[in-house]
């Protein structure tokens, strides 16, 4: 069975877990915001000392492919690819939503519609609706919540979570909706999907890949007085 190494980072919640195939070995879980690019790489030899596997026992490394934090994204991008690079081993990208879906999917007896958010900015999210089939029912999306979004679902339940989730509770107009905020998308999740990938040998290119930040990255100007 395949070791394979899964990082998480494209939010404020960083996660690094060990897989022998869709079995979880070790994972470790950061929640100290801005802290990937110093706990990271700490975190990966921690996880692969606790598990007492080398590195160069891995044979993938798996990464969320955004949307989600841009610098984030490109902390876990570049450390995966260095990794892969490094070692002479494949990468494995999945969408950071799709994460969330799944993770969440797990907890659905009433087969509600899922929409994982990601806050962006104001009431701007990240998101996009899935079936508790794991088929998409809207793409992902930089989503601005107002009180017409997402009434095209009003016939159906739905459970809205994330970062951004509770932020549009008082504005979606949703008689049969839940909101949860506690929801981060998951190294141990990816894992799981990633030992899928890995089976049919579904792999990224290493020198074109790039994570999926579905907006530019924005610098913000100081004031001038």
């Amino acid at each position: 069975m395949p070791f394979i190494l899964s990082i998480e980072t494209s939010t404020t919640v960083c996660s690094v877990a060990l897989h022998n195939g869709v079995e979880l070995l070790v994972s470790e879980e950061i929640r100290i915001p801005q802290t990937q690019a110093t706990q990271l790489a700490l975190m990966i030899d921690s996880v692969l000392k606790r598990a007492n596997v080398d590195r160069t026992a891995l044979n993938a490394v798996a990464v969320t492919a955004g949307p989600g934090s841009y610098t984030g994204l490109r902390i876990g991008t570049s450390t995966a690819k260095g990794l892969c690079f490094a070692l002479g081993i494949p990468l494995i990208a999945i969408d950071t939503l799709t994460v969330m879906a799944r993770q969440i999917n797990k907890y659905n007896p009433r087969k509600a519609l899922l929409c994982p958010m990601i806050d962006a900015r104001r009431m701007e999210v990240y998101c996009l609706v899935v079936g508790s089939d794991g088929k998409i029912v809207a793409p992902v999306e930089a989503k601005i919540i107002d009180a017409y979004s997402f009434l095209e679902f009003t016939n159906q339940p739905i459970i809205f979570f994330g970062s951004g989730a509770m932020k549009c509770a008082n504005t979606i107009k949703h008689a049969d909706a839940v909101f949860l905020s506690d929801v981060h998308p998951s190294a141990v999740t990816l894992g799981e999907m990633a030992a899928e990938k890995f089976r049919i040998n579904e792999f990224e290119d290493l020198a074109l890949f790039e994570p999926f930040y579905l907006k530019e990255f924005m610098i913000k100007k100081p004031a001038t007085s």
